[in-house]
């Protein structure tokens, strides 16, 4: 995930203090769970109390969350639509990772739409962001580094479908948000993350 869990991180800390028992936290296209896993163990360094839930429509993806988490983990894997997800504790804060570049604009608009109207805290997108480098950069260490072939067709197209603040200042407009009620801002390397708190 090349530190994208950091971000995230930084953004969960304000909440780190407000005493807020349990914070329900909902990753969305959660695959193997890696972002979930650093948010448990940053809410056991800071003494936050968390309910942890991911969502994944592949059926595989819970199965292998599980799988790396390990027994002594707490984090309630799901498999289906986030859409259709009606848990018994509101969701406090929704995140998603490297998640929205794999959506097309409507699903994108109707995404942010659903994190505002399901969430009580807020909601944060960490997501790739579109610059030259990257993409010629990637290909070039993924031929040197021998990865596998899927990782090296993979890579380029998803920094093809990655954002713009420009973009994402045209969803959350589409979505009937005021652009002053969202944060969108680049975090290297070519990160662009956007986010919500809800007062």
């Amino acid at each position: 995930m090349v530190l994208a869990y950091r971000p995230t991180l930084r953004w969960l800390q304000q909440f780190a203090d407000k005493k807020i028992s349990p914070l329900h936290i909902v990753d969305v296209g959660c695959g193997g769970g890696d972002m979930l896993r650093r948010v448990e163990q940053w809410a056991n360094a800071n003494h936050v109390a968390v309910k942890l839930t991911g969502i994944d429509l592949n059926p595989y993806a819970a199965k292998a969350a599980r799988e790396f988490s390990g027994a002594s983990s707490a984090i309630e894997w799901i498999t289906g639509d986030a859409f259709s997800y009606q848990p018994e504790t509101p969701i406090d804060i929704a995140l998603s990772s490297l998640f929205t570049h794999h959506l097309p604009d409507a699903e994108i608009v109707r995404f942010v739409a659903w994190m505002e109207r399901v969430t009580v805290r807020g909601w944060f997108i960490n997501d790739l962001h579109r610059e030259r480098f990257p993409y010629y950069g990637f290909s070039a260490l993924a031929w040197l580094m021998r990865w596998h072939r899927f990782v090296r067709h993979d890579g380029p197209i998803s920094i093809r479908r990655s954002f713009s603040p420009e973009d994402w200042a045209k969803y959350i407009s589409a979505a009937g948000l005021r652009a002053d009620a969202v944060s969108i801002h680049t975090v290297p390397p070519a990160r662009l993350c956007v986010g919500r708190v809800k007062e």
